[in-house]
């Protein structure tokens, strides 16, 4: 089975689902990934995503660009707030052709995992009727910061729909190995998140910079990528990678272009069922 890469939002921030559609055919993707939930933060399109007439419109780009709809972000655990609120977006979703969500956990309180094991299980339930796999990500400087703080959630939440999100960044920044992942379930791991960087950030600030701003093209960093394809040989690629300085020397299309570019040097192939194994060994 050869791999799908979807460009997600955030690489190309600022554009409307039916934009960023033709932005990723244009640059060579496979799929979009599309914020169908807003964060209410700065830069975000001046629309509603979910609106009828968007999704219309979005289909129809699909269409006419031979493209799929991949994932949907960013149903987030958050205090005094309910889960059933995303259904509107997975509903969106789910008629664009989604099968994916992202989920990750902003409650900044260590002693919570019960709150988050049930918020977490209850969004799984407002996506799976719209048969939608929701994705926990651990982003170094949420509530949780590293694999093994997603894969306890998983193990208690124990949702027939639920997932692990890997991003090369964030992983990174936590010293994360591509060892690690041979122990995750294979049904865990859907996709992952692809960018590079060039160092080990260990201040909060900088590791926000870095993530939201500054991010580095495969390759052009210090991560093992080809270890890591080897380790999650079957997984979907979804390029998040906002640089913003690039986008606007490059424009959206060329710099979602060598993004793809940079990725497909490493995972353009699956690896051989015997490469996990070995390393295992």
């Amino acid at each position: 089975m050869s791999r799908l890469f979807s460009l997600e939002y955030l690489t190309c921030p600022g554009l409307n689902p039916v934009e960023l559609t033709h932005c990723a055919a244009d640059a060579g993707y496979d799929a979009v990934s599309y914020r169908l939930i807003h964060m209410g933060v700065a830069g975000e399109p001046d629309c509603d995503p979910c609106s009828p007439q968007m999704v219309r419109n979005t289909k129809q780009a699909l269409a006419d660009r031979g493209l799929q709809a991949f994932d949907v972000e960013l149903a987030r655990i958050l205090r005094d707030h309910d889960p059933r609120e995303y259904e509107r977006a997975f509903a969106a979703g789910a008629e664009l052709g989604c099968t994916q969500a992202i989920s990750s956990a902003w409650t900044d309180v260590r002693n919570d995992g019960s709150f988050v094991v049930e918020q977490f299980q209850r969004i799984c339930e407002v996506a799976r009727p719209y048969g939608i796999t929701v994705n926990l990500e651990f982003p170094a400087f949420s509530r949780l910061t590293c694999l093994d703080d997603a894969l306890g959630i998983l193990r208690r939440a124990q949702c027939e729909n639920q997932g692990v999100l890997v991003d090369t960044l964030y992983h990174h920044f936590n010293g994360g190995t591509a060892e690690e992942l041979l122990s995750v379930p294979d049904k865990w791991i859907n996709f992952f998140h692809v960018c590079d960087t060039d160092h080990v950030a260990y201040a909060k600030d900088e590791m926000i910079h870095i993530a939201r701003d500054a991010r580095l093209y495969p390759g052009e960093g210090v991560i093992d990528f080809a270890s890591l394809a080897a380790a999650i040989p079957h997984a979907h690629v979804a390029i998040e990678l906002p640089n913003l300085a690039r986008q606007a020397e490059l424009g959206a299309v060329e710099h979602a272009r060598r993004c793809l570019e940079g990725a497909k040097r490493f995972f353009s192939q699956p690896a051989q069922e015997t490469t996990c194994a070995e390393q295992a060994a």
